[in-house]
């Protein structure tokens, strides 16, 4: 009896974020009228898009036991970057993408260099990293807001099969990282080296390039989230980006990736936890909760990410070593 109880208790540790995302959603389906239609939630699936395309690589970065706080500025300079190019030599939007996503992959190639060549911690050098990336797209924008063509918008906007392109990337996106960290050797060292690195090492796994990878991913997944992003406001202003750093750390968390690296899974995990921000921050609306109050609950949602984590890991692994116990002495 007390060993079903304890599986019991595994099971729902380990589905946390489903069995939340749950709650919430039941919650504000019961609070407001209109929450529970198909159109509203297609709207927080679009507009969690971006976030949840950021979060997967996040998830990358955390699996590796680091973390990556210059997503939001990646986000802003790669944006103002394909913004300013459009502008001033008119190129097209294919092209800008290819440029954002160049400067995504140069910001994440920066911070792989000081994480796993000069051995900075991943905090400290994504912190700086942060701080000088807004610093250059706001030298190049003098502060002032960068607009985007209605070629560059229609990508928030255009249907395909009756689904909006930013569900259909964001899923791909999702797919593509899935298939990735499952179904090849690169996954399984991802998953290695955030479990230990000390034994990843003595098994020939090369931990400097993982961490390269990864950090690289994650750079070029922030610029196409705020390419994204970009697609639906349509312009970019100094404060583009700000903070979305924390709700794509969120979103993984709450997904069930360990901020101690080995544990996390793209899907269902990171797209629930994008959702659920995205839901709550709808609901609120629903529920014409006061806009100031809004911060407050979002930094809510960031707490109880961590302490989930906390609480999950040690949970898990004291029942798991007490059942390893029971099993042995059975035998």
């Amino acid at each position: 009896m007390r060993k079903t109880k304890e599986k019991i208790i595994i099971l729902m540790l380990e589905n946390a974020s489903l069995i939340l995302f749950a709650i919430i959603f039941i919650t504000f389906g019961l609070l407001t009228t209109g929450f529970f239609e198909l159109k509203n939630f297609e709207n927080i699936v679009k507009q969690a898009s971006y976030i949840g395309i950021i979060a997967v690589g996040m998830t990358f970065v955390l699996l590796t036991a680091g973390i990556d706080l210059s997503v939001g500025s990646n986000m802003y300079l790669s944006a103002v970057i394909a913004g300013l190019l459009i502008k001033n030599y008119g190129l097209p939007a294919w092209l800008a993408l290819i440029v954002c996503l160049a400067v995504g992959f140069c910001f994440g190639a920066v911070n792989a260099l000081l994480i796993a060549r000069i051995k900075i911690i991943p905090f400290i050098a994504t912190l700086g990293t942060m701080v000088a990336g807004r610093g250059l797209g706001l030298l190049f924008t003098k502060s002032r807001a960068v607009p985007f063509p209605d070629s560059v918008i229609q990508i928030g906007s255009i249907r395909l099969l009756g689904i909006p392109l930013p569900i259909i990337i964001f899923f791909i996106v999702v797919l593509a990282a899935y298939l990735l960290l499952h179904r090849t050797q690169l996954g399984r060292q991802i998953y290695a080296v955030g479990n230990d690195t000390e034994s990843a090492l003595k098994a020939g796994i090369s931990t400097r390039r993982i961490l390269v990878t990864t950090y690289i991913i994650c750079g070029i997944l922030a610029a196409l989230g705020g390419f994204i992003s970009v697609a639906q406001l349509g312009i970019v202003n100094a404060g583009f980006g700000k903070g979305d750093e924390f709700d794509a750390i969120a979103a993984a968390v709450l997904g069930g990736a360990s901020l101690f690296g080995g544990i996390g899974h793209v899907f269902p995990g990171t797209v629930l936890g994008a959702i659920l921000i995205q839901m709550v921050s709808a609901g609120l609306v629903f529920a014409q909760i006061d806009l100031y109050l809004q911060p407050l609950v979002a930094a809510a949602i960031i707490f109880l990410a961590v302490f989930l984590d906390s609480f999950r890991n040690r949970k898990l692994a004291k029942l798991r070593q007490r059942n390893i116990r029971i099993e042995e002495d059975q035998t």
